[in-house]
Formats: structure tokens, sequence, C-alpha cells
């Protein structure tokens, strides 16, 4: 199964970024989403962006993700 992870731009360089995921800070390519900008949620998948995406989504996706890790190691 392959999944996207939503993440916030801390920062850019021309079509690669700094995502932060989860806590962990990623390079990705911004070539699929060359309007992103810092501070923007983006949908990250195998190291690209896909999409812009409202910052309200991505953190109750995030929530989501959170609520299933801890659900899986109990």
């Amino acid at each position: 199964m392959c999944l996207a992870v939503p993440g916030q731009i801390i920062a850019r360089n021309d079509f690669t970024a700094e995502v932060k995921l989860a806590g962990v800070v990623r390079e990705i390519s911004l070539e699929l989403v060359p309007e992103a900008q810092v501070g923007d949620y983006v949908l990250v998948h195998a190291g690209f962006a896909i999409q812009v995406i409202d910052e309200e989504e991505a953190k109750k996706t995030l929530e989501i993700f959170k609520e299933l890790l801890e659900h899986e190691v109990s």
C-alpha cells in the first residue's frame, strides 16, 4: 500500500524543499507543485510533493495517522 503523507515546507531552493514530516525533516522535489511556498502543507509521496493542501486538512490527516500508530502499538 502506498500513502502520501502531509508535511509542511520549512525551506525552499528552486525545485526542492525541506519538509517537516511528523517531526522529521526530509528533502523533497517540488517539480509537480512549483507554486508551493514556505509554510504551505503538501502531500508527499516517494520524495515528491504531489499536491498543496489546506492546513486544517493536513492537521486532521496527521492526527488520524497518529491515532492509527498508537492503536497499532497497543
